[in-house]
């Protein structure tokens, strides 16, 4: 009996280790959280690769020149993994800074889906190259170099979707909780008409968003230690 007592006096300060590292563990990971959203408060968010969607009464296609008429003064901008967040920024804000920053849109033209739903499941897409944005109050005109498809005849309200925006001010973000996510997550499962808008884009990873001694892991999570298990694409490591 003598002998137990250092073996469990031994025990017990290893659980007592063990709960201080995981504690620690959690803490250090709480960076990779989603942005809290106070109401009435928007989060600042760093520019990030996002989804940023137009929305118009219309849309024409003619040669060269696309234009999207009743265009909202306000569109939607969200990122996924690791950011999760979604907000809107000033339509006018989006031209004017269309010309910002290293690798903005007057030096790496986007490619776009604009899609118009002409009544019922009727849906009309093309996608393109857009250049040169010209807003003329809720008129907003695009030089395009047409990809793909194309909008003859075809009236409704429209859409445009372009994809790995980078802005860089004014966006009011907010996280994506459980409202929001189980909203996009309802629309997503609907009927899908056309798949998909256009192919994927290649990848460009945002900057390390975890701190100083962790890395991004294949889950989206910070780690700082090496990952094991299933990864994204069904193989393991």
């Amino acid at each position: 009996m003598i002998r137990i007592k250092p073996i469990r006096l031994l025990l017990s300060g290893l659980i007592a280790l063990l709960a201080g590292v995981a504690i620690a563990q959690d803490a250090a990971r709480v960076p990779n959280a989603p942005l809290r959203k106070t109401v009435g408060q928007v989060s600042q968010q760093a520019p990030v690769a996002s989804l940023l969607v137009f929305n118009a009464d219309g849309a024409k296609l003619e040669g060269n020149t696309l234009v999207l008429t009743g265009v909202s003064a306000n569109s939607i901008i969200f990122a996924d993994r690791p950011t999760r967040a979604a907000g809107h920024i000033a339509t006018s804000e989006i031209v004017s800074q269309w010309g910002a920053g290293a690798d903005s849109f007057d030096k790496d033209p986007p490619n776009a889906t604009v899609s118009v739903l002409a009544g019922g499941s009727n849906v009309s897409d093309a996608v393109v190259t857009l250049k040169s944005p010209k807003l003329d109050g809720t008129t907003l005109t695009f030089d395009v170099s047409v990809l793909e498809g194309d909008l003859a005849g075809v009236t409704g309200p429209a859409a445009l979707f372009i994809d790995h925006w980078r802005g860089w001010n004014n966006a009011g973000w907010y996280a994506l909780g459980a409202a929001s996510g189980a909203a996009i997550g309802a629309s997503l499962a609907g009927p899908r008409y056309v798949e998909p808008y256009y192919p994927p884009p290649a990848y460009y990873p945002p900057a390390n968003p975890c701190p100083p001694g962790y890395w991004l892991g294949p889950w989206g999570h910070c780690r700082d230690t090496p990952y094991h298990g299933r990864l994204p694409d069904g193989q393991w490591q």
